[in-house]
């Protein structure tokens, strides 16, 4: 049996054996104790939730998790995962848990947790917390009559997260007119009132969440009708969130997708110019484009490159000091402000340059060269080996013959996804069509193999 927790919590497929109610009860029990045993008093638990049709299904069994503890669990609704890291801090709660599956398809959910302080758990919380639900939770109190938890509900939780959010930038939006792709998931309400209230003219899409609709060919995986909407309506800008929104990319005024790597070049630039990028550094992982490093090395700033995954991004941030660091698919961290990535606040921070800078996105863009990529994923069946393309001599070796033909001016990077049951295969390289050709034959040739 595998481990429990993925690289961003406990996904799967909602109501299926991966992660149903029994499943999301023992996290809410044994996430709730191990995350609270220290205390000498009655434990706080913040729970929100994206907009997927499971989620009411799922909250109901981990807040029932939650107060067979003996703890409380505050309800914050429908709201974005960045809202439940700040809140959980602001109000000092023992813990905080988000129920969503990020930017995967309707049919998946996930229950990742917050520490008080509104971090995302460490490998060896996580360890815990599944180790006390494969024992049987008997070490976890059961308490009875009037110590049984409630459940309580934050009403003004979204208005609260919003008035935080814009407390991040000085600079009001008048005269910008910005679209917003709000991928049918938790940002459909908060990410239209900051900006507005910012003095922004905002048009929305893909802001009416039904339960069935969150990121469907829409939000920051999707990028195709915000590119298009910008485009017709005349904005000066597109931002696009995903379902849960602690990612964000943006759209510039022709239409043009602008990734996370050219988004943290942007701010890390504007840090620096005003004393405020701390040592010097912007945290990337190991699937940024080669452009962003050739940017740092250009403009003077270290660009130290991590595992993939946010939560690898912060462990760098947190253990060197830096202040901004992120993914290239839109997850940044702006540390001086949130403990987590946050698609409002990078929207916000973003904004602002475009405002007090005078210029275009597309011309701030331009400090940065981004090289051709082309990023597939190879499917795996339900015992496909997820270590396969390092194993297997065929594949080992049309990997091997595409990086000779880069020869130093691209690279091959193949990793196994942490959320979904895939092989991403990225190759970099100087010639869009010949990397677009080898990256599928070698995503073909592994999904033959392992599957």
């Amino acid at each position: 049996m595998g481990r429990m927790f993925g690289t961003d919590g406990v996904r799967g497929v909602a109501n299926s054996p991966e992660l149903d109610s029994i499943l999301a009860y023992s996290l809410g029990r044994a996430g709730s104790y191990v995350l609270s045993k220290e205390n000498n008093h009655k434990s706080v638990i913040f729970v929100g939730k994206d907009t997927r049709a499971s989620g009411d299904m799922l909250e109901a069994a981990l807040v029932s998790g939650i107060c067979s503890t003996g703890a409380k669990a505050v309800l914050l609704g429908v709201i974005p995962t960045p809202a439940v890291a700040y809140l959980t801090r602001k109000y000092g709660a023992d813990a905080g848990v988000v129920i969503s599956a990020s930017h995967n398809p309707v049919e998946f959910n996930g229950i990742k947790f917050f520490n008080s302080k509104g971090y995302k758990l460490c490998d060896e919380i996580e360890d815990e917390i599944e180790s006390v639900i494969n024992s049987g939770m008997t070490e976890v109190p059961s308490p009875v009559a009037e110590d049984v938890g409630r459940v309580e509900r934050l009403d003004a939780a979204i208005d609260e997260y919003v008035d935080f959010a814009i407390s991040t930038v000085n600079t009001r939006f008048d005269g910008l007119k910005i679209a917003l792709d709000c991928a049918c998931g938790a940002s459909s309400i908060s990410s239209p009132k900051a900006f507005e209230k910012m003095g922004a003219k905002v048009l929305t899409i893909h802001n009416d969440p039904d339960g069935t609709n969150i990121n469907k060919k829409c939000g920051s995986t999707h990028m195709e009708s915000l590119c298009k909407f910008v485009k017709e309506n005349g904005c000066d800008l597109g931002l696009a969130f995903d379902g849960d929104a602690d990612r964000m990319l943006a759209v510039n005024e022709n239409g043009e997708v602008v990734d996370g790597d050219v988004i943290m070049a942007i701010c890390a630039m504007e840090l620096k110019k005003k004393g405020k990028l701390k040592n010097n550094a912007l945290v990337a992982t190991i699937m940024s484009n080669m452009g962003l490093f050739i940017f740092g090395e250009k403009n003077g700033i270290d660009v130290p490159r991590t595992k993939v995954g946010d939560r690898y991004v912060l462990e760098e941030m947190l253990e060197k000091g830096y202040c901004i660091g992120g993914e290239q698919s839109g997850h940044i961290i702006f540390l001086d402000h949130n403990t987590t990535g946050d698609g409002l606040i990078s929207g916000l921070q973003l904004v602002q340059i475009v405002k007090n800078s005078g210029k275009s996105l597309k011309k701030l863009s331009e400090i940065v060269t981004i090289l051709p990529q082309v990023l597939v994923n190879a499917k795996l069946g339900n015992k496909g080996k997820s270590n396969i393309w390092s194993e297997d001599e065929e594949i080992s070796y049309a990997i091997k013959d595409v990086e000779n033909k880069l020869s130093g001016k691209g690279r091959v990077l193949i990793r196994p996804s942490g959320t979904e049951p895939l092989i991403r295969v990225m190759i970099e390289g100087p010639e869009l069509d010949t990397i677009d050709k080898d990256c599928h034959m070698i995503a073909s040739l592994i999904e033959e193999k392992a599957n």
